[in-house]
């Protein structure tokens, strides 16, 4: 899509932000920016698989065709219920025939309306989210009937109260132990709670029935991510992380009966990649993990910094990347309401964030798919003012150090200005990744040699 093409969809798009009540004229400023970054991020790379171009076009129209279908279903009687977090249920959202997305602000530009009301020395994240509802600029925002939060740090529960004054607002209460009877009989007991609310909102009973359905829809979703991100593990690797990243991004949005077929035919052309032996890096590239807090659209900086250092980021092990869709619902064994629901509150107690304590199974994770994927290094990477993942880094250097992985801590924000800096470390640890790669290499030639030398004499 041309530049022209981008601003000739805004004027069609314009009457559409008028009715949803969009502030026209920051809203031109916010989206002008996203076509030359997504240009330079994107659309600048080379041999890319040609099945991207569903989830290109998809950003090229952020702010249209799919806010005009989700307000379409508004309008025919169907309620929108907004999210911040991956311990959503959403499967309760899709039985009672109403639409989940996932709110999470990922932009610099509402953060100044939002600490009009925040403190700044709050993490970018809470800022950008609160920001884009309060200053009319996100269609999506505009369009909920109800938001979901949840308790996985102090700076989002003082938000949620704030954006309630706003719009009506729930907040799951997620236990901070999870590991014990009284927290799982408590989020089992919230959970449950949780899809009484949803029946309240829409009017509409969630039978046994539907829930499995929806269940069986999510779970759908989760296995066509986990297809696409097993191909990474591949040398060369048949996708960028960019790429796989506006993916995961745009789970989070998309209507999922489509995201599910799209994105099995993205699998399907990547593993006939994977088989050919195709790869949009050099075999023996670095192979980077990230590691921490989410990335929401169009945060980008951190994966298109390290790929265009010259190495390719192979997995994300985060709430956009592998703790999304890693477990499943089980509803197999099930015989009841309560046995399906807590079947499904079980797997939202398996996302092993940095909100748990303690929080063991995070950092085994870490360092398995470090092994899965072949990662040569782990950019860990924490926004500024999150203290959860800041300070679980600790344990976690000490467990890939232990391993003899090396691991960087990369701390930012949305905004640009640190890019220069990001620039010089990250290549620095690139380039120390391929210094290491050459030097095991050579050491492998060597006893090589020497094994042939010996069985020859």
């Amino acid at each position: 899509m041309t530049d022209e093409q981008k601003i000739r969809t805004n004027v069609d798009n314009e009457t559409f932000w008028r009715q949803v009540g969009l502030d026209i004229e920051r809203h031109d400023d916010l989206m002008k920016g996203l076509p030359p970054i997504f240009q330079s991020v994107f659309l600048s790379q080379q041999n890319r698989p040609e099945k991207i171009a569903y989830y290109d076009s998809f950003i090229e129209d952020l702010h249209g065709k799919r806010p005009k279908e989700v307000f379409e279903r508004k309008n025919n009687g169907d309620k929108v219920i907004g999210a911040f977090c991956a311990f959503f249920p959403e499967e309760f959202v899709h039985a009672a025939g109403a639409v989940p997305l996932i709110l999470c602000g990922g932009a610099e530009f509402p953060i100044a309306d939002a600490e009009k009301i925040l403190p700044r020395n709050t993490c970018p994240l809470i800022k950008s989210s609160f920001g884009f509802k309060i200053s009319n600029l996100c269609p999506y925002f505009q369009s909920a009937d109800l938001l979901v939060g949840e308790t996985t740090c102090g700076g989002k529960k003082k938000m949620y109260e704030l954006l309630g004054e706003y719009v009506p607002t729930y907040v799951l209460h997620l236990p901070h132990k999870k590991n014990d009877d009284i927290s799982r009989n408590l989020w089992f007991e919230e959970v449950k709670k949780f899809k009484g609310i949803v029946e309240d909102l829409t009017g509409r009973e969630i039978t046994d029935q539907k829930l499995k359905e929806a269940v069986d829809l999510a779970n759908q979703k989760r296995l066509a991510l986990a297809r696409v991100y097993n191909t990474r593990k591949a040398d060369p690797v048949p996708i960028s992380g960019k790429d796989v990243l506006l993916v995961m991004q745009l789970a989070l949005f998309d209507d999922a009966t489509r995201f599910v077929k799209k994105t099995n035919e993205l699998a399907e052309e990547l593993e006939a990649r994977v088989k050919r032996g195709e790869g949009v890096a050099p075999k023996g590239a670095p192979r980077v993990l990230i590691s921490g807090t989410p990335m929401t659209i169009p945060n980008w900086k951190v994966h298109d910094t390290i790929e265009k250092s010259g190495a390719v980021v192979v997995t994300e092990e985060s709430c956009t990347g592998t703790r999304y869709f890693t477990d499943l619902v089980d509803a197999s064994g099930a015989s009841s309401s309560e046995d399906l629901i807590r079947s499904l509150a079980e797997k939202y107690l398996h996302i092993n964030c940095a909100c748990f304590t303690p929080n063991d199974e995070r950092i085994e994770d870490v360092v398995r798919l470090a092994r899965e994927y072949s990662a040569d290094g782990v950019v860990y990477y924490v926004l500024q003012f999150c203290h959860e993942f800041n300070t679980e880094f600790a344990k976690i250097e000490r467990a890939l150090r232990a391993e003899g992985i090396p691991v960087i801590k990369i701390e930012t924000d949305y905004s640009d200005s640190d890019r220069g800096q990001l620039k010089t470390r990250i290549e620095t640890f690139v380039e120390m990744l391929k210094a290491s790669k050459a030097s095991r290499a050579a050491s492998a030639s060597k006893e090589t040699g020497i094994r042939v030398s010996a069985s020859g004499s």
